[in-house]
């Protein structure tokens, strides 16, 4: 039975939205796990949504990555179960070391609440399986801490090995090369800062982000 876990931080706020879509436009069946547990054995799919996990304090996702849940998506990870952290839920990816970089200040230092545009870079992974190379996804971004960061090495990495899924087409955080979502090494780990659960029905303005469920319900099949 394909089941996702929703893990719920104090302050996330994106957690609904990422329920309401999985379990009402996908029909997959969906619980809410909170921070504290320990168990994701029920589970062949984890969501990390976005917010404000404890408030932000010290770093975006600096704290959460101490939850005792994460213990446990560390394991799943290396089991290739599919991972997928939005926004805040890509800065808790990083902070737990199960993808590459940082997320520093947006080039403004402001909170940058907007539509942007993706392209794709990569089609042949779990995330992005009914999509093409090339073609461009409208969605929105929220985040002040959006500004991806890394090494040479590592940016030269990501980028021989095709670990970056998707670029901004017109940055607008400053986001080194443009990036927008990378996977992990197994291709099983993605974290991205625009919202894909927020434009999944043409209602809200686009719904490009169905696409990337698609393809991970695909994986199920």
């Amino acid at each position: 039975m394909n089941k996702c876990a929703v893990l719920v931080f104090p302050g996330s706020n994106c957690d609904n939205d990422a329920y309401f879509v999985l379990k009402n436009l996908f029909n997959i069946e969906v619980d809410f796990v909170w921070h504290k547990s320990s168990n994701l054995d029920s589970y062949n799919m984890i969501l990390i949504p976005g917010g404000f996990s404890y408030g932000d304090y010290l770093r975006t996702g600096a704290i959460a990555k101490f939850s005792p849940i994460m213990k446990e998506v560390v394991l799943k990870s290396k089991k290739g179960i599919p991972i997928i952290g939005i926004c805040n839920g890509f800065q808790i990816l990083l902070e737990c070391g199960l993808l590459p970089g940082s997320l520093i200040n947006n080039k403004n230092i402001k909170f940058l609440s907007q539509n942007v545009t993706l392209q794709v870079h990569n089609d042949s992974t779990i995330f992005t399986s009914r999509l093409k190379v090339g073609d461009m996804l409208s969605m929105p971004i929220a985040h002040k801490e959006g500004n991806y960061i890394a090494d040479d090495d590592t940016v030269k990495k990501l980028e021989d090995n095709n670990r970056i899924i998707f670029k901004y087409l017109e940055n607008p955080n400053g986001s080194q090369n443009d990036i927008a979502g990378i996977i992990n090494e197994n291709g099983n780990v993605l974290g991205m800062m625009p919202h894909p659960e927020r434009a999944c029905d043409k209602i809200l303005g686009s719904d490009d982000g169905k696409f990337i469920f698609k393809s991970i319900i695909e994986r199920f099949k």
